[in-house]
C-alpha cells in the first residue's frame, strides 16, 4: 500500500518554495506623460545648448538635456503593459519581486526584467500511450487536460518549462492509472477503465492534480480520449466480449422463459382449464421451452392419437 502511494504521488520539492506575491506597480499613463515630456525637453534643452555655442551657459543646457533624456528613458523603460489573460512577473537582479495581474499600463522599476506568463485556460492531449492494464492486456490510452496557472512564482521557478512539466506528469499519471485498473470488470463488480469512467476520471484529475501542483497549475477538468485494447490482441478480444454478450443474452431468455412457464403452469392449475400429470407437465414445460428459447419460429405438429402412443 506505501508502495502504491509512493508511485501516484507527485515529484517533492525542496522547503523554500516561491509563491506569488503582488507587485508594486505605478500607474503607467502618468509616467508616460513625465518620460515623454522629459524626452522632448531634454532634446529641446541639448540642441538649444549646441545652438549657442561654447560657453559655461550653453554648457549647462548641454548636461541637462543629456540628464532630462537620460531620465524620461528611464521613465519610459519601465512601463509594461499587461492584457486580459496574461500576467507579469517582476525580477530584479535574480530576485523575485512580485507578479502583475492587473489589466493596462504600468510603470516598475526601469531595471526589473518582466516576464510574461500566460493565466488563460489551455487544452491539452496526452500522447497516445501503449499500456498493460492490471490482467496484463495490451491496451491503448490517452487523455486530455483543462489547466490554468494559478502561481505565476512557482510555474517560474519552480520548474524548468512549466508546460513540458505538466505534459510529462499528465502522461505519467495516464500511465500509472491505466496500469492500476483492469480494462473490462467481466461482471465482477470491481472498478474498470471501461465501466467506470466517471470514477476513473476523477481519480486521474486528483492524481494530475497532485502531480503538477509544485509548478503552480490548477487542474480544471480530464477526460480520457481513447481507450481500446492494443491491435494485437483486439480481435481476440472482441470475440471474448461477444462470447460473454451471446452467454449474458442467454442467460436472460433462459430466466425468462422458465418464469412464463411457471405462470403458464400455476394459471392452469389455478382456473382448472386442465388436469395435468407430471409427464404432461414435463411435456409442456418441454415444449414452452422450445418455442420461448428457440431463435427460429418453431412449426406445430399435429398428433392425432395420444401424449402417451
Amino acid at each position: 500500500m506505501v508502495t502504491q502511494h509512493a508511485a501516484a504521488a507527485g515529484p517533492e520539492l525542496p522547503g523554500r518554495r516561491v509563491t506569488e506575491r503582488e507587485a508594486w506597480s505605478a500607474s503607467g499613463l502618468r509616467v508616460l506623460v513625465a518620460g515623454i515630456g522629459m524626452l522632448l525637453a531634454g532634446v529641446a534643452l541639448l540642441l538649444l545648448g549646441i545652438a549657442l555655442g561654447s560657453g559655461a551657459g550653453p554648457t549647462v543646457l548641454v548636461v541637462a538635456g543629456v540628464l532630462l533624456i537620460l531620465a524620461g528613458e528611464l521613465a519610459v523603460h519601465g512601463l509594461t503593459s499587461v492584457v486580459a489573460g496574461e500576467a507579469r512577473a517582476v525580477q530584479l537582479f535574480g530576485r523575485y519581486r512580485g507578479t502583475i495581474r492587473a489589466p493596462g499600463l504600468h510603470w516598475v522599476n526601469p531595471f526589473a526584467r518582466r516576464r510574461k506568463v500566460s493565466t488563460r485556460i489551455r487544452n491539452q492531449e496526452s500522447a497516445q500511450a501503449k499500456v498493460n492494464d492490471a490482467d496484463g492486456n495490451p491496451i491503448e490510452i490517452a487523455a486530455v487536460v483543462v489547466w490554468q496557472v494559478k502561481d505565476t512564482a512557482s510555474a517560474l521557478y519552480s520548474v524548468d518549462d512549466f508546460t513540458q512539466f505538466v505534459t510529462i506528469q499528465t502522461e505519467t499519471a495516464v500511465r500509472h492509472i491505466a496500469s492500476s485498473y483492469p480494462y473490462d470488470n467481466r461482471g465482477s463488480g470491481a472498478l474498470s477503465l471501461r465501466d467506470n469512467a466517471e470514477e476513473i476520471t476523477q481519480r486521474l484529475s486528483a492524481e494530475i492534480t497532485e502531480r503538477v501542483a509544485p509548478a503552480g497549475v490548477q487542474i480544471i477538468e480530464s477526460r480520457l480520449t481513447r481507450l481500446s485494447y492494443a491491435a494485437e490482441i483486439a480481435q481476440a478480444m472482441l470475440r471474448q466480449q461477444q462470447a460473454n454478450a451471446v452467454v449474458g443474452a442467454r442467460q436472460r431468455i433462459v430466466e425468462g422463459a422458465v418464469g412464463m412457464v411457471q405462470l403458464a403452469l400455476a394459471r392452469l392449475q389455478e382456473e382448472g382449464i386442465v388436469e395435468l400429470d407430471e409427464e404432461r407437465k414435463a411435456t409442456m414445460v418441454s415444449n414452452l421451452l422450445v418455442v420461448l428459447c428457440s431463435e427460429q419460429a418453431t412449426q406445430p405438429v399435429v398428433n392425432t392419437g395420444t401424449l402417451y402412443q
